[in-house]
């Protein structure tokens, strides 16, 4: 399984340093205000060890939705270990079993299936820093989020009408919880600042917790390593200093299942998933996403129906990434799409223009179907600003990135594309409606696709879905 998230990005100081831009930077040690030591540098023995190698799992799919209550002795016995059991859906991960051990297993009455844990990776991106003028910084969340510093940059905000939803008043409610199943998220950065609730924060990423206690000493394990879960959450809501997201006041759970390196493993999404679902959350954002044959992994299929089935039931809406393969969905074979191809999903392709004049625009065809972008007229439901070639998202840069290590230094954003970019914009619409219809994932969906843009063919279009999503319209102010 691998793939799912943005093509290209570019990192914004708003501290006063000075970099020249290049395609792959290399960045001194001494430019970071975190001294990382060399034992933890990628590609290092040790740092390989903690960002989660070593000997394959797997995950073991009941033939009912519950687990026996003997398993950890039946497992023991094959000479293997229980690692983790998901009780409401059926499902274990197990640890330690020869290949006899798990044909073993395997022939057990009550068990459908044993199968790999595979690994979900996100998109390698080009990195580009860039610096800017600094500016003041009060912690107080705005209640006008176009004057954020980089809102002239912003020309996907006001291409779905989120402007006009600030005009209302409607800037989302702290009441309102959106988990964000991703990096992690620096919960530190200006425009994060009191949006995360680190009560309800989790990671299922044991060596990226190692790596926070190490770098960083008494961080939430949820801390951002890498920069893209910081980047998704931070479109949702943001305090709007840097740049502003869809709003400003909604609050947010960081539930960590990729690692610093960009990928984790299947069953960590899958705990993602049911923890969010637990622990309240109104909405879930997904912007990674796994590709694999259903013959070769029929598991997955099963596991991921029980999971996203048990979401609704809760009453959470779940948002998704299409990814950014350029693929046809609705004619990929054995394939099968994580996470567009689950039940009870809003799947979201990119739009983005193709052209604009300058940095802060004016920007060309801003709904044009980004050229990465998945599509599939069975499983589009809407489309949202993801970033094409005339312009970028921008949004926060986490302050603890090793990715991107000049993050470290100052307030940044990131200018990325992707269909990671769009999810984010349609999960931030699903909170605002969450405030109009509670949590009621099917009328939370209906009510996004009645409401978009429609563009390309009339009604359900391969690119658009049933459109793109307009803030305004879906809140009764048009």
């Amino acid at each position: 399984m691998k793939r799912g998230v943005g093509r290209s990005l570019v990192p914004l100081a708003l501290a006063g340093l000075v970099l020249a831009g290049c395609a792959e930077p290399v960045i001194a040690p001494e430019e970071s205000a975190v001294q990382i030591d060399p034992s933890f540098s990628f590609g290092s023995p040790l740092f390989s060890a903690m960002a989660g190698e070593g000997e394959a799992r797997h995950m073991v799919v009941f033939r009912s939705e519950s687990a026996p209550k003997d398993l950890a002795e039946r497992v023991a016995a094959l000479g293997g270990r229980v690692e983790a059991v998901y009780g409401a859906v059926g499902v274990a991960v197990v640890g330690g079993l020869d290949p006899e051990g798990l044909a073993a297993l395997a022939r057990w009455k009550d068990v459908q299936m044993v199968q790999v844990d595979a690994t979900v990776e996100l998109h390698p991106l080009p990195v580009e820093p860039v610096a800017a003028e600094a500016v003041g910084v009060e912690p107080a969340a705005p209640d006008a989020p176009g004057t954020a510093f980089f809102y002239a940059r912003q020309w996907n905000l006001p291409a779905i009408g989120a402007d006009r939803a600030w005009a209302a008043g409607r800037l989302g409610s702290p009441d309102v919880t959106v988990a964000i199943l991703d990096t992690g998220i620096d919960y530190m950065h200006a425009d994060l600042a009191g949006r995360v609730d680190l009560s309800r924060s989790v990671s299922f990423i044991p060596s990226d917790d190692a790596l926070v206690a190490a770098l960083f000493p008494g961080r939430h394990p949820v801390t951002d390593l890498q920069f893209h879960g910081t980047h998704v959450a931070a479109t949702i809501a943001s305090n709007a200093l840097a740049a502003a997201g869809v709003t400003s006041k909604v609050t947010l759970i960081g539930v960590k299942v990729l690692n610093v390196n960009g990928n984790g493993p299947f069953s960590a999404i899958l705990a993602g998933i049911l923890y969010a679902a637990d622990a309240g959350a109104d909405v879930i954002n997904m912007s990674l996403r796994g590709l694999f044959d259903k013959k070769e992994a029929p598991g997955f299929v099963s596991v991921l129906n029980r999971a996203t089935n048990y979401a609704a039931r809760k009453g959470v809406t779940i948002v998704v990434a299409a990814g950014n393969d350029e693929l046809d969905i609705d004619h990929n074979g054995n394939g099968y799409v994580a996470f567009c191809d689950s039940p009870n999903v809003i799947c979201v392709s990119a739009t983005g223009p193709t052209a604009s004049d300058g940095t802060d625009g004016p920007w060309y065809e801003i709904d044009a179907p980004a050229p990465y972008t998945n599509y599939g007229r069975s499983v589009i439901d809407v489309a949202a600003p993801g970033g094409g070639d005339g312009g970028v998202v921008w949004a926060a840069c986490s302050g603890a990135s090793l990715v991107i290590p000049v993050c470290q230094t100052g307030i940044y954003v990131v200018g990325a594309s992707g269909t990671s970019m769009a999810a984010p914009h349609v999960a931030a619409l699903a909170a605002l409606l969450v405030e109009d219809y509670g949590r009621n994932p099917a009328r939370i969906r209906a009510a996004l696709r009645n409401t978009a843009d429609d563009l390309g063919q009339p009604g359900n279009d391969p690119y658009y879905g049933k459109g793109r999503i307009n803030v305004a319209r879906a809140l009764g102010l048009d």
